[in-house]
Parts: structure tokens; C-alpha cells; sequence
């Protein structure tokens, strides 16, 4: 965290739509590119399903699944107690997998990924989508919210990239040295 001490962030800040700053991701899998099926656990972020679930619950036939790439995020509508808007994360720990077309897949293009990944593991967002999705629309466990809305959700975040590259590693090392104290205070226990 050596990177930000002394320094201020005093550069401008601007809300603009998810829609400006990532596209919407809508490959298939048709040429079976990977047939690892990906879930999203909101306290573990995109997992392989058959771990999560010790079983697989895709189709046989993932051909229609979208087609995640490393980076890419992906919302998951299903909400829970803890997560009352549901759930975006980043594929981090596989090059590729596949997830139901009921998510919604996307890329950011002019935001930081690792700032982007830090804001959706904070409760910023949740406004913006309770916002939008549909009045008593939790049909089934799923928000009722259109690919279109959640694009139309607003960020606020630092015009400055390299403002946003700090804040996003900084977050980054600080759960890295959070899960560290956590291993070495269950080590202790022992």
C-alpha cells in the first residue's frame, strides 16, 4: 500500500452509465470453446459450477451458453439476504468458461477493471439498480431488470485513469492482506 501513502486524490470525479465505459458481452459458445460451466457466489466470485454445487447443473449441450473470457464480468440478478440487488464479478481464476444467457456479460472499455471489480464489491451500485428493476419484480429469485436497465445504471468514479488504476490495486492488496491476517489468526488457533 506503499503506492498511496502521502498522496491525495484531488482530480475530478464524473458519473457517466455503464453503458459508456463497457459493452455488453453476448458471445455464444457455439464452437465449444471451453465447457467449463461458471457460477457466480457472491462471497467467492465466478466458480466452476460442479465445485459450487458438487454437481453439474448446466445443460449437456452448452452451445448456447455465453462464452466468459478472463476480465470479463458478469451480473447475476439472483438476490439473497446478503445480496438483496444480486451480484457482479470478474472472471479471474479461468481463461474461459461458460454461463447461462440469464446473466449479463460485459467488458469495460474506457474503466479500469480492478477499480470497476472493487466498486462492484461495494453497495454503491445497489441505488441504481433498485431504481430500475421492475416494482415487485422478484420472480423466481431473479431481479427483474433488463440488460438495457443495468446498462443505464450510473457509476461515479475518478476521470483520472491511473486515479482509478491506484484505488483499484489498493483495494486489491488490502483484501490480499486481509485474507493473509485471516490464515495466520486460524493458524494460531491450532
Amino acid at each position: 500500500m506503499s503506492f498511496l501513502n502521502n498522496r491525495i486524490f484531488t482530480n475530478a470525479w464524473e458519473q457517466r452509465k455503464l453503458g459508456e465505459v463497457a459493452e455488453r458481452v453476448t458471445r455464444k459458445n457455439k464452437n465449444l470453446e471451453s465447457e467449463l460451466p461458471l457460477t457466480i457466489s457472491a462471497q467467492h466470485g465466478l466458480i466452476n459450477q460442479e465445485t459450487f454445487f458438487n454437481k453439474k447443473v448446466a445443460s449437456k449441450d452448452v452451445s448456447g451458453y455465453y462464452l466468459l473470457k478472463k476480465g470479463e464480468f458478469a451480473y447475476n440478478k439472483s438476490y439473497s439476504s446478503d445480496y438483496p440487488w444480486g451480484a457482479v464479478k470478474r472472471l479471474e481464476n479461468y481463461e474461459m468458461g461458460v454461463l447461462s444467457t440469464l446473466y449479463i456479460v460485459f467488458r469495460p472499455n474506457s474503466i479500469d477493471s480492478d477499480f470497476l471489480a472493487v466498486y462492484y464489491d461495494s453497495p454503491k451500485w445497489h441505488k441504481e439498480v433498485s431504481m430500475r428493476a421492475a416494482e415487485g419484480a422478484r420472480n423466481h429469485g431473479l431481479l427483474n431488470i433488463s440488460p438495457q436497465d443495468f446498462f443505464d445504471t450510473e457509476l461515479l468514479f475518478p476521470v483520472n485513469h491511473p486515479e482509478q488504476t491506484a484505488i483499484g490495486s489498493f483495494f486489491q492488496e488490502l483484501d490480499q492482506l486481509i485474507t493473509l491476517q485471516q490464515r495466520e489468526l486460524e493458524l494460531m488457533r491450532l
